[in-house]
């Protein structure tokens, strides 16, 4: 799917790590991001989707928390950010 291969695109601009080493099961943990690159991540993500990742995000005791950490879990995230309707 296409949102994947951007993530990844994104992904791997941010961590210095190759894209073609990274698949659906790869942690964000092990792209080497420190706090300031996962927030660049982040805002890259947001720019590139049109979407505004939640504050919650990460947060397993939050039902609706955006996953980061993997790259599924920001794929899954991110279409269904998309898949909303805008708020009015």
């Amino acid at each position: 799917m296409m949102t994947k291969a951007e993530v990844i695109a994104i992904l791997s601009a941010q961590s210095g790590v190759p894209a073609a080493s990274m698949t659906a099961e790869t942690l964000i943990s092990d792209l080497g991001l420190d706090s300031l690159g996962l927030v660049e991540t982040i805002f890259a993500l947001e720019e590139r989707f049109g979407v505004t990742i939640p504050f919650n995000a990460n947060t397993p005791q939050d039902d609706s928390a955006f996953d980061l950490s993997t790259v599924a879990g920001i794929v899954s995230g991110i279409e269904t950010l998309i898949a909303r309707p805008a708020a009015a």
